[in-house]
């Protein structure tokens, strides 16, 4: 008999975050990412965050082994994966254990009791099981044996119990369906596609789907769980799919190959989170795409440099302990300039630091972190959806201007999810390659700049094109070996003139108005949180904006004028504060830094209580504690 919930949906919040968390084998990405699909064929804006372990398998039910995937999906704009979970599924005692304390107060845990052997609890440091010891009071709590269900469901397809449970992520993802009326027809579809060759596999599966969706619909059960359905998000008409940064940054760089009208080479090595971007453009061969694999990463970058130089767009990637490595090849491009972009997945550092966590610690390496002077554009990215607009803007910076350009995204937006309204090719400008092809005077000037101050490209093989290139100093015009003094100077302030010189957009305000109490500056994927947290900060009636930085070299041409405009300028970073000194340095504004290197994205509720200390002043909206770094704050003394 069906529940009075399941026949009448309940009116829903405008937005549901929902957390799955279990075992690295437990297959909660997939889950995610299939729970994602479902909710935006529904029409709902929706954020994710992947969050898993940097161990290839970590120990069974350990509690570094827990791999978590968080949405926030709704009927309304969304920018981030949210906060704290409304609903968390966990599926064993080290997700519950790990996961438990970011579940709102009154929030829904749901648990596989079949998981809670003496066993798994105390490899997740479990005294007493949290079902019998009172500590999950302040939830609502709806556990059950989903492991014993899911072996029930498909018992007609003849699996032993362990390939049984392999489906349970499965039964899971089928209770989640029904609570959030969602369709199950995508996903069945998709797992008869996955598993054509194994027909008896996909039977199982879409057993234990409907299953879990069956447990809902008819089981007989009182408290917490009830279907929940939630209105589509208003959108703009058009052609909309999810994409993750990973594969928008990808689709990004084959537009901008296209724009370019240049076939694109890409030189990669694996190291997480960036693989991604090779093994996307690998597929995307039909587009002009070749893809090449190295065997470490200077080998990849080299590769790159010389397609380039044979007439291509080179283009590598990778993340930080890979980016270092490439430094020196990134100053052979700076000197013999040529296009290249160079996309720098961030991750926690350093050295191997946190593989799997996010972090946004390598702009000074950006910036700054080359042997001599070697000024290069650097792009970042705030969302997957930009990380599309950002690769062809830093494939045109490469093109026009002859360098290589760095594209700073991360490990949050890599691997994270958004709807993406699919653009029209139409409305871009091409900026097509322009190679010379006879001397540009009575004799060649390989190193003649034009009025962006760019060198010609030139085509190895090209008839009496022949040039020197490389990476010692070269003479002006001529690009003949040249030590010195005068020359060395005029060609770095050549150099330098030209990457200053990029044309870049003014910065435009994200939120708020030009001048005021306080501008809270980010670059990159704190661009959710931040706009999530200035927003309800003005709907309190506080003077506070919100600035996010694309093109972080050269800055934009306004921003320093912009920025003196307000009182206070708070610069919130993952990392310990690295924007905040390029912004002091170049402008000699007093930015303080919000810092915050846990390997997890902010809260919205961190950046809402570091601008509630601005306005301390202000009755009614004393500020609370600040979550990261309250030392870094402002003091009193600074806002009198």
């Amino acid at each position: 008999m069906a529940t009075q919930a399941a026949e009448n949906p309940t009116t829903a919040p405008d937005a549901v975050v929902v957390r799955f968390a279990g075992d690295s084998g437990d297959g909660m990405q997939l889950t995610g990412g299939q729970f994602t699909l479902s909710t935006a064929l529904a029409g709902n804006d929706l954020a994710t965050f992947p969050d898993f372990p940097a161990e290839i398998r970590a120990p069974q039910g350990t509690l570094f082994g827990v791999s978590a995937f968080q949405i926030n999906f709704g009927s309304r704009e969304i920018n981030t994966a949210g906060d704290a979970p409304d609903v968390l599924v966990a599926m064993n005692p080290a997700a519950l254990k790990v996961n438990i304390a970011a579940l709102k107060p009154g929030g829904l845990v749901i648990i596989d009791t079949g998981e809670f052997t003496k066993r798994n609890l105390d490899k997740a440091k479990y005294d007493v099981s949290p079902l019998d010891d009172g500590s999950l009071a302040k939830w609502d709590v709806l556990a059950f044996d989903i492991s014993a269900l899911t072996i029930e469901a498909v018992k007609p397809f003849g699996l032993g119990n362990k390939d049984a449970l392999r489906s349970k992520n499965m039964w899971t993802l089928g209770l989640a369906l029904w609570m959030f009326d969602r369709d199950r027809g995508p996903i069945e579809d998709w797992l008869k596609a996955k598993f054509k060759n194994k027909p008896e596999i996909a039977d199982a599966n879409i057993a234990a789907l409907n299953a879990g969706h069956a447990y809902g619909e008819t089981a007989e059960l009182s408290g917490p769980l009830h279907k929940v359905h939630i209105d589509p998000v208003k959108s703009e008409p058009g052609l909309y799919r999810t994409i993750t940064g990973a594969e928008a940054i990808s689709l990004g760089l084959v537009a901008g190959a296209q724009l370019a009208e240049l076939p694109m080479f890409f030189g990669g090595y694996p190291i997480t989170p960036a693989s991604a971007i090779l093994h996307h453009l690998a597929r995307l061969k039909e587009f002009g795409v070749t893809t090449f694999q190295a065997e470490d990463e200077i080998a990849a970058i080299c590769a790159s440099i010389g397609a380039s130089y044979a007439g291509q767009l080179g283009v590598t990637s990778s993340s930080g302990p890979g980016i270092a490595l490439k430094t020196e090849a990134m100053g052979l491009a700076i000197m013999t300039e040529l296009p290249l972009v160079i996309v720098n997945s961030q991750r926690g550092g350093p050295s191997t630091g946190l593989p799997t966590k996010t972090e946004q610690s390598d702009l000074y390496q950006a910036v700054y972190g080359r042997n001599g002077d070697a000024p290069m554009p650097v792009v970042s990215c705030r969302s997957p959806g930009d990380a599309f607009e950002c690769a062809i803007e830093a494939c045109r910076i490469a093109v026009e201007y002859m360098t290589p350009v760095m594209l700073l995204t991360d490990g949050y937006i890599a691997n994270a999810a958004e709807p993406w309204k699919v653009p029209d090719p139409a409305g871009y400008e091409p900026f097509p390659a322009k190679f010379l092809t006879e001397k540009n005077g009575e004799e060649l000037l390989p190193y003649k700049r034009d009025g962006k101050g760019a060198r010609p490209w030139i085509k190895p093989g090209t008839p009496d094109l022949m040039h020197r290139i490389g990476g010692i100093e070269k003479a002006v015009d001529t690009g003949h070996i040249d030590y010195a003094p005068d020359n060395h100077q005029a060609m770095t302030d050549a150099r330098v003139a030209k990457v200053l010189g990029v044309k870049v957009p003014d910065q435009e305000i994200d939120l708020g108005e030009a001048g005021g109490k306080l501008a809270v500056v980010g670059w990159g994927s704190t661009y959710g949180p931040i706009h999530q947290a200035v927003n309800r900060a003005r709907r309190k009636g506080l003077d506070v904006s919100q600035i996010h930085v694309r093109h972080i070299w050269p800055l934009p041409g306004n921003l320093g004028e912009l920025l003196k405009s307000y009182d206070h300028v708070l610069v919130p970073e993952m990392n310990t504060g690295q924007f905040k000194t390029v912004l002091r340095d170049q402008y000699l504004v007093d930015a303080q830094p919000l810092t915050k290197t846990s390997g997890q994205p902010f809260a919205i509720a961190e950046l809402e209580d570091a601008i509630g200390k601005y306005f301390d002043d202000i009755p009614g909206n004393e500020g609370g504690e600040v979550a990261v770094n309250e030392a870094q704050l402002p003091s009193p003394e600074l806002d009198a």
